[in-house]
């Protein structure tokens, strides 16, 4: 099976890295002049490129392949892993200027490996970088942090995620409809592997060429059509109907969870074409124009509605329910929006 694309893909330098402008632009600058820390945080959502970075940057500070030591503390979390690691990090590179410890997800260590973590980075070898990453920087104690260069990884755009695959779908000679890339971005929220991932096991499926239909099809998602119905008859106040056309999307298997995702896309680009029809032209990098001409017909008289519509599914997409009531929620914000009253 061929190499998945997020890892014949990853960059290899930092000019080859999207979304991430101006901790990119800190890091170069201190490589640049020489001014290289002893240790680095890394800490946002997953798939944003922490450990692609820390790499790059362990490469550009001066530490060879074989002195870039990557550790999961996912399974490297206990007291003697920690010790070992604080031994081993006094021993100079084999042949390079730093040695570079990489550890992933190290909110996952235990209270005495982070101690013992504490006292290697109060007292860091001068051969020795350590870069840390973590998606839950609220685990990570502040005794860590202070030690620190933190940097904050954001999702990345919707548009620069598009843009990546779109060159992943050139080299791969892969005819990928921009209307299927944007709902591939869409759906890795954020994450260019898990974008990366979804593109790989569409082609994976012998798909050469990729439309949106293949990519609802792999992820379970009900098709267009039935969406924008469901939003037709909250808008036209028609709880009945509503409350039908859900119970057939949902009778199909569809996660009530992700129609919900789906519902929110659409009624934000409801609201945003309600409070200005300009904006038309930030939703063409997210949305096929189909779409937005289907969006503009949805528009309701006054933006406070539309308002009301896109908050009434945000809160539904907070509440955690049982398997048996799943679908209570999305239900309960889509009779509100059907009922609305000014």
């Amino acid at each position: 099976m061929s190499q998945v694309f997020y890892r014949k893909y990853r960059p290899k330098g930092f000019e080859e890295v999207v979304g991430q402008e101006n901790s990119l632009r800190i890091l170069k600058n201190a490589v640049a002049k020489n001014r290289i820390a002893h240790a680095y945080l890394f800490s946002g959502p997953r798939g944003t490129g922490k450990t692609t970075v820390a790499r790059i940057l362990a490469k550009e500070a001066g530490s060879a392949e074989e002195d870039i030591i990557e550790i999961d503390a996912a399974s490297s979390r206990g007291i003697d892993e920690a010790r070992a690691l604080r031994e081993a990090a006094r021993m100079v590179p084999f042949r390079s200027k730093y040695k570079t410890y990489i550890i992933d997800e190290v909110h996952m260590l235990t209270k005495e490996s982070f101690n013992a973590l504490l006292k290697t980075l109060e007292e860091p070898p001068e051969h020795a970088i350590f870069i840390l990453a973590t998606t839950e920087i609220a685990k990570v104690p502040d005794t860590i942090i202070s030690r620190t260069q933190h940097f904050q990884f954001n999702k990345i755009a919707i548009p620069d995620i598009v843009g990546e695959l779109k060159k992943i779908s050139l080299e791969e000679k892969l005819a990928a409809e921009d209307d299927a890339l944007k709902l591939i971005a869409f759906f890795a929220d954020g994450s260019l592997r898990d974008a990366e991932n979804i593109l790989f096991q569409i082609a994976g499926l012998g798909e050469k060429n990729i439309k949106e239909e293949s990519v609802r099809a792999l992820l379970g998602a009900p098709e267009e059509e039935s969406v924008e119905k469901i939003i037709k008859a909250a808008f036209g106040n028609n709880v009945e109907e509503v409350l039908g056309l859900l119970d057939k999307v949902l009778e199909k298997g569809i996660d009530p969870a992700l129609l919900g995702k789906l519902l929110l896309r659409s009624f934000r680009a409801i609201y945003f074409l309600a409070l200005d029809p300009k904006t038309e032209r930030i939703l063409e990098r997210e949305f096929s124009s189909d779409e937005v001409v289907s969006f503009k017909t949805m528009v309701p008289a006054d933006a406070e509605r539309a308002e009301q519509a896109l908050r009434q599914i945000m809160d539904s997409l907070e509440i955690r329910t049982d398997d048996y009531s799943a679908s209570l929620p999305l239900e309960l914000a889509l009779i509100k929006i059907a009922a609305y009253v000014k």
